[in-house]
């Protein structure tokens, strides 16, 4: 991307996600050994009601209050108006939850009611003063603050589990991570509770609508697998789906980083009417994100059953067919995930909603209909068909808005290094076969190597960028690469 402070916030916000990532992932390996797929997939679930809940407690505010206020007018009425209205729905669906808690059996029967009515309180304070800060184009800091949010939240789960606390430990971990994350944006946020006027809550109202459908329906994507899954077979199952699940993550690294900077820019350039900006950003945006989606998919076809074996224990490996799914999954979701957050971005929330329900309907029909037949593996299948509709309705819905472009040489040079890599690592593993952890890092590190050296050299330009990021942050270059690389 062609603007320098996107591309330096951007770099923060990878960093920051690769140190979430990795911190999640060596968390997630010590549960799984620990506790078993069963205790984990009690909290995925409780993930997945907080998730669900939250939505209608948001209802789609927090989302517009990000896009008004990135507009840079009248900031504190629309993050004023936002506050009032998070407030009052926060009500509104606490009072449901009792309501309805009679008939949430497994809900309470599995002791997770007070522990997610405490994580409801606490997420309202957290979200409030993130919006603030995310809305302002503080990308920087909402990194930090999502960094110490799964740091705290890593740190007292891994001591209290150690200490023999269990699934009330996950969730005291996951409600203290919040309280952190959000002393640290209360701290850094500018705007103040100001009047406003009731043309602020309508204007708030005309898009949230549209964005609360929208997030419902990424929830489905999120959610729906899990919720059938466990409704269908057991928390084990659910427990072996979603560590698959996190290990294909890896995939999105770039997408994820990239998106969150980019949605206040475009949001800007948008009501500038600045779609060349918006144009060539998005273009870069789609081959960076294809930059570790493509890679990691190919190298987990390869290694995906002996990953599960060596970083969750035997007792996963039974996801490895759901593993395989999921990560060819990941590749279409990376550009599914950017073609919604720019229609969103650029004032189409109407058009992300209505490709998102179909998505999302196609989802549950789906998942009903293989997940009794197929196990989790078709949990992967449903997951994977309603991906690529969202994706292939985005596509036609964004270019009809903006003239969309793909760099497509260097989308080439990507896939042709990836593949040379994947032969790589084939032809290594059956040579020394990954029998231990040691081994397996190894091999997965000559994978690497040997893909961005080639790829480096296949795309002088994308070598070009990445040395001069790094040159922006202070941090030493080797310069004996450019002889090779220019």
């Amino acid at each position: 991307m062609a603007v320098r402070p996107i591309e330096r916030q951007s770099v923060v916000s990878l960093i920051s996600l690769l140190a979430i990532t990795v911190t999640g992932y060596a968390a997630t390996f010590y549960f799984a050994h620990t506790l078993g797929a069963a205790i984990l997939g009690g909290y995925f679930l409780f993930l997945a009601y907080y998730g669900l809940i939250d939505l209608i407690g948001d209802g789609g505010f927090g989302g517009a209050a990000v896009k008004r206020i990135s507009e840079g007018h009248e900031k504190n009425a629309f993050y004023s108006a936002f506050l009032v209205l998070r407030i009052g729905l926060l009500i509104v669906s606490i009072t449901v939850l009792f309501l309805i808690q009679p008939f949430l059996v497994d809900l309470s029967s599995a002791g997770l009611f007070l522990p997610l009515l405490i994580a409801l309180l606490t997420g309202v304070f957290y979200s409030s003063v993130s919006v603030g800060v995310y809305g302002a184009g503080k990308v920087g800091i909402v990194k930090g603050g999502e960094f110490l949010t799964y740091f705290t939240r890593i740190a007292i789960q891994i001591v209290a589990v150690f200490l023999g606390y269990g699934l009330g430990g996950l969730f005291g971990g996951f409600i203290a991570g919040m309280v952190a994350g959000g002393i640290l944006f209360w701290w850094c946020l500018d705007l103040r509770f100001t009047w406003f006027q009731r043309w602020h809550i309508r204007s708030l109202l005309t898009f949230s609508f549209w964005i609360f459908l929208t997030a419902g329906g990424n929830l489905v994507f999120s959610f729906s697998d899990v919720i059938l899954i466990g409704y269908f077979l057991t928390n084990a199952d659910v427990g072996i789906y979603r560590t698959a699940l996190q290990l294909t993550s890896a995939a999105t690294f770039t997408a994820s980083a990239i998106q969150p900077v980019l949605y206040p820019k475009i949001s800007g350039w948008s009501a500038m009417g600045a779609t060349d900006h918006i144009r060539k950003a998005v273009a870069r945006a789609f081959s960076y994100s294809l930059l570790l989606a493509i890679p990691v998919c190919a190298g987990g076809w390869i290694l995906g059953d002996v990953l599960l074996y060596h970083l969750y224990g035997a007792e996963f490996q039974a996801g490895s067919g759901a593993l395989f799914i999921l990560l060819a999954m990941q590749i279409i979701s990376v550009l599914m995930s950017l073609q919604i957050m720019c229609l969103n971005a650029i004032d189409q929330p109407k058009v992300s909603f209505k490709i998102t329900a179909v998505s999302a309907a196609v989802n549950i029909l789906l998942g009903i209909g293989l997940v009794p037949v197929l196990g989790i593996a078709g949990a992967a299948v449903a997951t994977l068909v309603a991906i690529a509709l969202n994706a292939f309705l985005g596509y036609l819905s964004l270019r009809n808005r903006i003239a969309v472009s793909f760099e497509w040489r260097t989308i080439a040079h990507i896939t042709l290094a990836a593949g040379v890599m994947t032969g790589a690592v084939a032809l290594l593993n059956q040579v020394i076969p990954a029998s231990n952890p040691f081994i397996l890092l190894g091999t997965v590190s000559v994978g690497a190597i040997i893909y961005f050296t080639l790829l480096f050299r296949l795309d002088t330009k994308m070598y070009r960028d990445v040395r001069d990021l790094i040159h922006q942050f202070g941090l030493p270059w080797p310069h004996l690469l450019d002889k090779y690389y220019t």
